[in-house]
């Protein structure tokens, strides 16, 4: 089922399609509690659903935005960037509101298909949100032409898909898949023997293995062997013989393995470490949202088989200091929920997303905040300063990269880290811009 829901104060259930989730007044979740629901929770907090709502200090005309992801989906699950939405509509609540206002986050489940990216898009007109921000989908052709046909705009998308560097209502804070793989490649170019990429059978997968050999040839590289996956497969032991077998064909440079497969890396990582002693040695890489700390700890550290391996980021690594006031937010408003792990490139868009949404309502002032206010905010010069966690981010004609095929795109650097003693650590110091890479792939 697909629906959509506000912060809400009761446990969590399976939901109706349409159902709502919204944040609980003082008042209500006050009376909520009193009558046996932190009993109930206690132990558990936000996890269970119990999630605090405003403090009443914010006056105004509440602000009402959308955050979609895949949630509990045999795929793709993003369960952080709604968690995140809604903690850090608590914390700005808390403290004042957004230039006076009550921020009202709806979440929606997208469920990672076609259908149901469309409905959460529905939803969004229905509710007459401000816009959707900080939300994951792979489906753009689904979700942007509702929300074109309503003005809607489209806030700190994940980057999955081409369409999200196209419309006109979106607003990209990073390179999306584009960059990543593009940046990646470039790195792998200098070092790699034959490299092999392992992505998902989809729409967005596909676009994968040319980004990836744009940075390939930029480094003057051949090709990538091609691996295919389900997108919902259990067990890659076919993919892995594939890559194992495509990259220890020459015997003089070690080959590189790139799985490219977001949350479903882990299960190909293991069916990759019960092969791989059937093989010569070879090097692994990815990009963050399929390999973070969390994945490298799980596949066994510095032992394991990404000891050595490149990752490519958008962002700082998670232990730069930067990330503190999202931290912070995280600490006050969703300790123990298990959902919001600061490493996840999901929650770090969603927290950079939120922070140029504040940034256009407190430019706006005390005027009128819609749909249509904020979209002519964003392209009439505004400046972003996400406190140095991408480049200073403005969506006026003149700030667009101009590369053919993502006419949106104002933010294409990446960060390279590469695990070392079991820790992602930062490979180079900045960030690195691939836009002639990219550019090199539409015209080429």
């Amino acid at each position: 089922m697909t629906g959509r829901r506000r912060t809400s104060s009761s446990p969590t259930r399976p939901r109706e399609p349409g159902s709502v989730r919204r944040a609980a007044t003082p008042r209500v979740r006050t009376a909520l509690l009193s009558a046996g629901a932190l009993v109930a929770c206690a132990s558990i907090a936000v996890a269970c659903g119990v999630v605090p709502g405003t403090t009443g200090e914010a006056g105004g005309d509440p602000v009402t935005v959308m955050t979609w992801a895949p949630e509990n989906t045999t795929s793709t699950n993003k369960p952080g960037m709604p968690a995140m939405a809604s903690a850090y509509a608590r914390w700005v609540n808390a403290h004042g509101g957004l230039h006076g206002r009550k921020l009202d986050v709806l979440t929606c489940n997208e469920h990672n298909d076609y259908v149901g990216a469309a409905k959460c898009a529905r939803l969004a007109v229905k509710e007459n949100v401000v816009a959707v921000v900080g939300s994951y989908s792979q489906y753009a052709s689904s979700f942007l032409s509702p929300l074109e046909s309503a003005g809607i705009p489209y806030i700190g998308g994940y980057g999955l898909t081409d369409d999200e560097f196209k419309s006109v209502l979106s607003y990209p804070v990073n390179g999306g898949q584009p960059a990543l793989l593009a940046g990646l490649g470039e790195e792998l170019g200098k070092s790699c023997g034959p490299v092999a990429l392992v992505r998902p059978d989809t729409v967005a997968g596909d676009q994968l293995p040319l980004l990836l050999n744009s940075g390939l040839k930029a480094g003057k590289h051949t090709t990538a062997e091609d691996v295919r996956a389900a997108d919902d497969a259990n067990s890659f032991d076919d993919q892995a013989q594939q890559a194992l077998r495509r990259t220890t064909s020459n015997p003089l440079k070690k080959g590189c393995v790139v799985p490219a497969l977001d949350d479903r890396t882990g299960t190909f990582m293991d069916s990759f470490r019960r092969l791989s002693g059937d093989y010569p040695a070879v090097r692994t890489a990815s990009v963050l949202g399929s390999v973070d700390q969390s994945v490298v700890d799980a596949s066994g550290g510095s032992s394991g088989p990404y000891e050595g391996a490149y990752v490519t980021g958008w962002y700082p690594e998670a232990t730069d200091a930067r990330w503190a006031p999202m931290k912070q937010v995280i600490r006050e408003e969703a300790f123990g929920d298990n959902r919001i792990d600061p490493a996840d490139v999901g929650v770090q868009t969603t927290w950079i997303a939120y922070t140029v949404l504040k940034k256009v309502i407190d430019s706006l002032g005390g005027g009128e905040v819609t749909a249509r206010t904020i979209h002519s905010a964003l392209d009439n010069g505004l400046k972003v300063d996400t406190g140095g966690l991408t480049p200073t981010l403005s969506w006026r004609l003149q700030d667009l990269t101009a590369v053919v095929g993502f006419p949106r795109l104002v933010n294409s650097d990446v960060t390279f880290q590469v695990v070392r003693d079991g820790q992602l650590l930062a490979a180079h110091k900045g960030f690195v811009n691939v836009s002639k890479t990219l550019g090199e792939t539409t015209n080429g």
